[in-house]
C-alpha cells in the first residue's frame, strides 16, 4: 500500500497525468465544438433548403382556390380542393424529403388554426395509413410559435419537433391574397430521419477521434513527461551520489533549459565540493603527518619508518597493478598507519628492553586508536582499513580482530608486508638491524602464513630488482 501511495504522489505521476488531462481536455473540447459546429451546419443548410421550398410554394399556391374551398370534411370532393392538392402532391413528389405539405387558416380562437388542404386525403390508401386532416379540422398551434409567426414572414422551426405527427423539421410561409395580405399559411414538415443519421455519424466519428485521441495523449503524455522527469531522475541520483561522498560523480544531462543549467550548477557545486575536500584532506594530512614525524623524532630508531613504508607500499601496489590514483591513497594511508602509537604511552614505546605481556597489549591498540583518529576525516573505508588492520595476519592470527586474508583488503595485506619490512630492516633499541637478504628470507617464510604470498612475490621482486635502496 505504501509503494501504491509513492507511485501516486510521485511527481513523474503528477506531471504525466496533468499533461494527459489537458491533452484530453483538449481533445474534448475540440471534440465537443466540431460536433456542434457540424451538426449545426447540417441542421443549418436544412433549415435553409427548406425555407426555399416553403416560399417557393407558397407563392405557386392560388388565394381564390383556397378561397373557394368548404372548411368542412366534404370539402375534400371540391374541385379547387382536388386541384390545390394535386399542386400540393407535385411539390411533395420533387423533394422527397418532404413527408406532409399542408395549408391551414386562422380561427376565431388565438392560436388556434384549421386545416384547408391536406393532400393525402385525396386518397383512400393514404387515408387509412397515415393521419389525415380534412378541411376544417382545428388544430392547436399555440405550441409552436413558428407556426404563428408564418402568418407575417415565413418561419423554419429552430430545433427538431416531435409531436403526433412524428419527429420532424418544420417550415412555414405566408400564402397572400389578391390584395397581398396573408389569409393563410402552406406548412411543411420534412422528415428528419437524415439529420439523425448525420448527428449518430457525426456522434460515432466523435467517438472514434475522441478514443484515438487518448491514446495519442496517453502516449504523447508519458513521453513528455519521461522527458521531463528522466533529468530531475538523473539530479536525485547525483545527489544520493554527493551524500555518500562521491563527490567525483558529475550529471550528465544535455538539454539548455532551466533543468540543464539546474544540472551545470549541481556539477559545478560537486566539483567546488570535491576541491574543498580535498583541500581539508591535504591539510589534516599534514597535520597528522608532521604529527607521525614529532612521534618519530623521539625515537632515533624509528625516524623515517612512516616514510620508508609509504613509500614501500606504493612501489608494491604499483607492481600488482593496482591503479595509480589507488595506489597514490595507498601511500597517503601508510604513512599515517602508526598514528595510533600517539595514545601509547612513550615510556612504553622508548623502553630499551623487552615489553612485558600487559605492554604489548596497550601497543597492540594502536590500530584501533589510529582508525578512531582519521575516522571522523578519512572517507574511504578500504584506506581506514589499512590503519586498523595493518597487523592482521593472513592466517587469521593477527591483532587487533584477528581477520583471514578473506576478511582483510589487499591495501592492508601490502602494508602489513613493507611495514614488517622495513621493521626488519632498522636497528631497534633491543637489536640491530638485518640484511636485506635476510630480510627476504622471512618474508618468503612468512608467505602463506603471516603474509600474502602475492604480496611478498611482487616485493621480492621489487627488492631484486634493486628499485630502490632504504636510506
Amino acid at each position: 500500500m505504501k509503494n501504491k501511495n509513492l507511485f501516486f504522489h510521485s511527481f513523474y505521476v503528477k506531471v504525466a497525468a496533468s499533461f494527459i488531462l489537458s491533452l484530453l481536455f483538449v481533445a474534448l473540447l475540440g471534440n465537443l465544438i466540431f460536433f456542434k459546429y457540424s451538426l449545426k451546419s447540417h441542421f443549418n443548410q436544412l433549415r435553409d433548403k427548406l425555407k426555399a421550398i416553403v416560399q417557393t410554394a407558397a407563392v405557386s399556391i392560388d388565394a381564390e382556390q383556397l378561397n373557394n374551398i368548404p372548411l368542412n370534411a366534404d370539402g375534400v370532393d371540391n374541385i379547387s380542393f382536388k386541384g390545390v392538392a394535386i399542386q400540393l402532391l407535385k411539390i411533395k413528389q420533387a423533394n422527397p424529403l418532404i413527408r406532409y405539405i399542408y395549408i391551414m387558416k386562422k380561427t376565431d380562437q388565438q392560436g388556434i388554426l384549421q386545416f384547408v388542404v391536406d393532400p393525402d386525403a385525396l386518397t383512400e390508401k393514404i387515408t387509412r395509413s397515415r393521419l389525415t386532416s380534412y378541411p376544417g379540422d382545428k388544430y392547436n398551434a399555440n405550441r409552436f410559435p413558428e407556426m404563428l409567426k408564418a402568418f407575417g414572414v415565413p418561419s423554419i422551426d429552430t430545433k427538431l419537433v416531435l409531436d403526433e405527427w412524428g419527429r420532424l423539421l418544420s417550415g412555414y410561409a405566408p400564402i397572400f391574397d389578391k390584395d397581398k395580405k396573408p389569409f393563410a399559411i402552406l406548412g411543411i414538415d420534412m422528415d428528419a430521419s437524415d439529420v439523425y443519421a448525420t448527428q449518430r455519424g457525426l456522434l460515432l466519428r466523435g467517438i472514434f477521434v475522441l478514443f484515438m485521441g487518448i491514446i495519442f495523449s496517453l502516449g504523447l503524455g508519458f513521453i513528455f513527461s519521461a522527458r521531463i522527469i528522466n533529468p530531475i531522475k538523473k539530479l536525485i541520483d547525483g545527489t544520493k551520489h554527493i551524500g555518500a561522498g562521491d563527490l567525483r560523480y558529475r550529471v550528465k544531462i544535455s538539454s539548455q533549459d532551466e533543468i540543464g543549467r539546474l544540472a551545470e550548477s549541481f556539477n559545478n557545486m560537486a566539483i567546488n565540493l570535491a576541491d574543498a575536500r580535498e583541500k581539508l584532506h591535504d591539510y589534516f594530512y599534514r597535520v597528522v603527518q608532521a604529527m607521525v614525524r614529532s612521534l618519530e623524532a623521539k625515537d632515533s630508531y624509528t625516524r623515517g619508518h612512516s616514510d620508508r613504508v609509504s613509500e614501500y607500499s606504493y612501489k608494491i601496489a604499483i607492481e600488482m597493478g593496482i591503479p595509480q590514483e589507488k595506489a597514490q591513497l595507498l601511500r597517503k594511508a601508510a604513512q599515517l598507519h602508526d598514528i595510533g602509537k600517539l595514545g601509547v604511552n612513550e615510556g612504553i614505546l622508548n623502553k630499551k628492553s623487552s615489553l612485558s605481556k600487559e605492554e604489548w597489549d596497550v601497543v597492540h591498540k594502536h590500530p584501533e586508536i589510529g582508525e578512531e583518529i582519521l575516522k571522523p576525516v578519512l572517507l574511504d573505508a578500504q584506506m581506514l582499513s589499512v590503519i586498523r588492520s595493518h597487523h592482521e595476519r593472513y592466517d587469521g592470527k593477527g591483532y587487533p580482530d584477528g581477520l583471514t586474508a578473506e576478511q582483510t583488503n589487499i591495501f592492508s595485506q601490502i602494508v602489513s608486508v613493507a611495514d614488517a619490512y622495513d621493521a626488519i630492516t632498522s636497528s631497534r633499541s633491543y637489536r640491530a638491524e638485518m640484511g636485506k637478504e635476510e630480510a627476504l628470507a622471512r618474508l618468503t617464510a612468512g608467505a602463506g602464513t603471516q603474509f600474502n604470498p602475492a604480496v611478498v612475490q611482487a616485493f621480492v621482486s621489487i627488492l631484486k630488482r634493486a628499485e630502490f635502496n632504504k636510506d
